[in-house]
């Protein structure tokens, strides 16, 4: 029986063409809304994205320079990593605060959630706040080589904007960050 999805659309089949620790492809057969026959491939991650604004009490965030595989480039990010599906998004966050930055938070906040690439996967991004940092030691995994990296806030938010950042998260972060500094109190 096919699978009625949101807005007409109609899943006749679906099979897995490509499955790895990560992610899984699925091909899928399908019936668009205006009822002609298509395909649709779809990347499912088998975590979460997490996010983390880390500010100290001097106004300065921490990010990491990282290289990035997929894009053969080396990035200025804020700390993220993935997140089990089965984990809460909060305690991820603590473990990939921990692990980049070496950083442990006393406050944590949720700032946002955001769909990374809403056309093609189904990957959901949670963004926390954190705040109260005190220094600890980085545990980097076998796959990361990251450069902590401080700035004031104000330096951040002007990376994003200049394109200097240029990651999807970090810059929807910071951008949010300067426009909720920008409310009054």
């Amino acid at each position: 029986m096919p699978k009625l999805k949101i807005g007409g659309w109609q899943q006749k089949s679906q099979s897995v063409v490509y499955d790895n620790h990560w992610i899984q492809v699925r091909h899928e057969e399908v019936i668009r809304p205006n009822g002609t026959e298509g395909i649709y491939g779809v990347v499912h991650f088998k975590s979460h994205a997490i996010g983390v604004l880390a500010i100290d009490d001097d106004d300065m965030i921490c990010l990491v320079r990282q290289s990035r595989y997929p894009n053969n480039e080396t990035t200025i990010e804020i700390p993220e990593g993935g997140g089990p599906l089965d984990e809460p998004p909060l305690e991820a966050a603590r473990r990939e605060l921990r692990e980049e930055t070496g950083f442990i938070a006393q406050h944590w906040q949720p700032f946002m959630e955001l769909r990374t690439s809403n056309s093609v996967t189904d990957e959901i991004a949670y963004i926390f706040l954190a705040t109260g940092l005190s220094q600890g030691k980085q545990q980097l995994e076998d796959t990361e080589d990251i450069e902590l990296i401080t700035v004031p806030v104000s330096k951040a938010i002007e990376l994003a904007m200049n394109g200097e950042i240029t990651d999807a998260m970090s810059v929807a972060a910071l951008l949010k960050l300067a426009l909720v500094r920008q409310q009054p109190s």
